[in-house]
């Protein structure tokens, strides 16, 4: 959408297109990899959802909600760049709204920052609710992760029976290893390494102990990703998520 003209998507508006909001962060992610690698994920994969689902996708949100300790490193990194949850929300509502009145009907608001979670569902419901009797055709489909979960065998393979669930898995395994499928020229994995914090309570504390946070940003064991491994959950995930947007959609024609 960025580097379409105005008619070009007015053209995609008649044409029936829906469009997808990326929405990442602006968050440290190890020294291996760079601040941009939660928005830069939302809008690649968008991409690859909109070439199956007849959607353009919009510029991505870049900048998320504030990071926390044990899920993305915290405040503390120089270079993190967070907003509130108000200023998030009312940025998601004004964008989802300027979309309504360019004339798109089928939104998919879609998510990489785990701590952008329920301040996205809070933007689409208060939007969907003001306009919905103004707009019986509207719909929009949220997904604030971008999976529920992997294939028994995926984790296998990509965590070699060591997974140490989602938020510890922070700029790790996983992040590590898309990155270097999707974008392998932005991370240097000679820096990438293991570490760990002293602990990871379910809780949060104020102000910020250093104790439940690593110096290196990584939360777990980056060293063990690969390229093949980002392969394998990339396409995974696309595929899912291709099939999820034509399913609702599609369905949602059908019922109206």
């Amino acid at each position: 959408m960025p580097e379409m003209t105005w008619m070009e998507v007015r053209d995609a508006v008649n044409a029936g297109c829906g469009v997808i909001l990326p929405i990442g962060a602006t968050e440290q992610h190890g020294p291996h990899m760079p601040l941009c690698t939660d928005a830069l994920l939302a809008g690649r994969m968008a991409l690859d959802v909109a070439k199956e689902t007849n959607m353009i996708v919009a510029p991505t949100v870049s900048y998320g909600f504030r990071s926390r300790p044990c899920t993305g490193g915290g405040q503390t990194f120089p270079g993190t760049t967070s907003l509130s949850g108000s200023t998030l929300t009312a940025i998601i509502m004004d964008v989802v709204k300027e979309f309504i009145r360019t004339g798109f009907r089928k939104i998919v608001l879609f998510n990489w920052h785990f701590e952008n979670s329920n301040f996205i569902y809070d933007a689409a419901y208060n939007v969907f609710d003001d306009r919905k009797k103004d707009y019986p055709d509207l719909k929009l489909l949220i997904i604030e992760s971008p999976f529920s979960e992997l294939k028994p065998e995926t984790m296998d393979y990509v965590f070699e029976g060591h997974f140490p669930g989602w938020g510890i898995e922070h700029a790790s395994i996983f992040e590590t290893s898309v990155m270097m499928y999707v974008a392998p020229e932005l991370v240097d994995f000679s820096k990438a390494k293991d570490d760990q914090a002293e602990y990871y309570p379910f809780y949060d504390m104020l102000p910020i102990p250093t104790r439940i946070s690593t110096e290196s940003g990584i939360l777990w064991k980056a060293s063990l990703a690969t390229k093949e491994k980002g392969e394998m959950v990339w396409k995974e995930i696309s595929q899912n998520l291709i099939e999820s947007v034509n399913m609702e959609f599609t369905r949602w024609e059908k019922e109206n």
